[in-house]
């Protein structure tokens, strides 16, 4: 008898035992399922009152196997990441939107959850993941666990977090309301797909026309990019930018303006003064102006 044979008697045998076990006892009206409860911690409790219960926002940074996507490699957010987070989205995201367009506009177009993973989201091509935004409700933030070592930097917290919030938030504002479709007219020949990350349009980005390498990728990540980079940069890191020799400032002029048209008319939000809100805010937490970390964990 080879090995296949075997294992086949094996599992046979397994079968007709159980069948014979089962049917000498009745069925419990248990479930042999036992979903693990937790007990809210103070930090629990201080996000439904901070998320929860004013905007029904939902912040879950424990790791949940059906928010992550299964496709990529990752862990759980470490919990004191996810506390600085957390503190960092609501006086940097949410108490900004608040002041620039008022508490209505928060409560309504704001996602209504943020999922935290501890580590980036690898692709093949060597490019990782920062966020995605899902069906006009949710963020998924990843690279939670790096936090702490780019915390005191205005421009590493920018570029690995919070012009994340703002990019994929964008992308829910374009799902409600759709941004005029000639906005992607200015620069139509540029859009490479997944080609971003490589040569020569990584590097030439600027001369194409665009704010950054993954902003070639699609318009609507053009869009995203355009206004996430300007809101979360200084005016003079944004004229900078425009001042690179070669760089086609007149097609980014142009595609800010459509950016600035859209945030005004279909939302009332002046782009400019979100700016200003946002840098100064991000200056309180760079500065330690505000707690980030003023929540216990011995309960």
């Amino acid at each position: 008898m080879n090995y296949k044979s075997i294992l086949a008697a094996i599992v046979l045998s397994a079968s007709f035992s159980c069948v014979t076990s089962c049917s000498e006892e009745d069925l419990s009206s248990e479930s042999v399922i036992v979903v693990k409860q937790t007990n809210d911690t103070s930090f629990d409790l201080w996000l439904k009152e901070n998320f929860l219960k004013p905007y029904n926002i939902q912040f879950k940074y424990r790791f949940e196997q059906n928010e992550a996507d299964m496709n990529y490699y990752t862990v759980p957010a470490k919990l004191r990441d996810a506390i600085k987070m957390a503190h960092i989205v609501k006086h940097l995201c949410v108490e900004t939107y608040n002041e620039v367009a008022g508490e209505d506009f928060t409560k309504s177009n704001f996602p209504k959850m943020f999922f935290l993973i501890g580590e980036w989201e690898y692709n093949n091509n060597g490019t990782f993941i920062l966020g995605t935004a899902e069906g006009g409700k949710k963020i998924m933030l990843s690279g939670l666990n790096y936090l702490t070592q780019h915390l005191w930097n205005a421009d590493e917290l920018n570029d690995y977090y919070i012009r994340t919030i703002h990019h994929e938030f964008t992308h829910i504002l374009n799902q409600t309301v759709p941004y005029q479709t000639d906005f992607k007219l200015v620069t139509d020949k540029g859009y490479v797909v997944d080609n971003w990350s490589s040569e020569p349009y990584e590097s030439e980005y600027l001369q194409n026309g665009f704010v950054s390498a993954y902003a070639q990728k699609t318009h609507e990540e053009d869009f995203a990019e355009t206004l996430s980079l300007y809101v979360t940069n200084t005016p003079e890191w944004w004229d900078a930018l425009l001042a690179v020799p070669g760089c086609n400032a007149a097609a980014i002029r142009a595609k800010l303006d459509y950016v600035r048209d859209y945030m005004e008319d279909s939302w009332g939000v002046d782009i400019d003064l979100l700016r200003s809100v946002i840098i100064r805010r991000q200056s309180e937490i760079i500065d330690g102006k505000v707690s980030l970390d003023d929540i216990t964990l011995n309960n």
